[in-house]
């Protein structure tokens, strides 16, 4: 029982940090609307709306308007789970790292990339969001699809500050490739673009970044994960402004039991379920805005 515990206390904050480093749209989590759950599948999120000004009388004062103050219902779809396990002997002759290792790839490489793919594939298939004309884009060309898609936000009245761009790996490398620079006799060179007309930037893996996925069920021991759909395309680039989102995770439970524990095998056996979805706001549509190949 002793190693139950310590395993559990050593691995589990290490899984937690590993996801919060590896996922890419993890940092939107703690900037989007607060929001309440509510029954089993439910989350409902706070918005209001108001009429604009009136002609103000003499005679009978102030336009009396509407102020409209509703609880926006969004219900939950994305219920993911897998069971992994390790044989008592195994882990023991590997010094323990085999259990280690397990759960850390598990996290890095399946639970990590299908959380961020999930959220763009939401965000890129909202009704109502702003599509730019399908298009390859290069190192002569990138910056003024961005600038238009800056504009564009402008026009909607979408605040300038907190807006994120998130862009596939070729597209950061044209951004890298864009502006003229001057270089020395410098023996060190970095032509990484973090910022761009105050909007940050944030490279995502092309795997990670399309406009609609498949989601595996993983009925079988050898099946699961996720997969560009049929009809999906490669994303170009994603702006966003986090307060037009929302990424509720209602349960991310990660449960180890030791062999002593477990009553199937003689095995380490890790369960990991994960309950969450992403929501584009309906009021807020205009601060999604994405650019995605021809």
């Amino acid at each position: 029982m002793a190693n139950s515990i310590a395993l559990a206390a050593k691995y589990m904050p290490i899984l937690d940090a590993l996801y919060k480093k590896a996922s890419v749209t993890q940092r939107l989590d703690a900037l989007t609307q607060p929001m309440e759950f509510a029954g089993a599948n439910v989350v409902k999120v706070f918005k209001t709306s108001v009429v604009g000004l009136g002609t103000f009388s003499r005679a009978t004062g102030y336009p009396v308007g509407d102020v409209t103050a509703t609880w926006e219902t969004l219900t939950l779809a994305a219920s993911r789970g897998r069971e992994l396990n390790i044989d008592r002997m195994d882990n023991e002759e590997t010094l323990d790292q085999a259990f280690g290792t397990l759960a850390g790839e598990f996290m890095r490489t399946q639970v990590t990339p299908e959380v961020d793919a999930y959220r763009f594939a939401k965000y890129a298939s909202w009704s109502g969001i702003t599509a730019a004309t399908p298009a390859t884009l290069s190192a002569s060309t990138v910056l003024a699809a961005i600038d238009t898609a800056i504009l564009q936000m402008d026009e909607d009245e979408v605040p300038a500050d907190g807006r994120v761009l998130f862009v596939s790996s070729t597209v950061d490398s044209y951004i890298r490739a864009a502006p003229t620079r001057f270089r020395g006799n410098d023996s060190t060179i970095d032509n990484r673009v973090q910022m761009y007309n105050n909007v940050s930037i944030i490279p995502v893996p092309q795997s990670r970044f399309y406009t609609a996925i498949d989601l595996d069920a993983g009925s079988s021991a050898s099946a699961g994960g996720y997969a560009k759909s049929s009809g999906g395309k490669d994303l170009n680039f994603m702006l966003l402004h986090p307060s037009a989102i929302v990424q509720a995770t209602k349960l991310a439970q990660l449960k180890i039991f030791s062999p002593d524990e477990n009553q199937d095998s003689d095995s380490w056996k890790i369960q990991y379920r994960l309950y969450h979805d992403a929501f584009v706001m309906e009021n807020k549509v205009k601060g999604v805005y994405i650019h995605n190949k021809a």
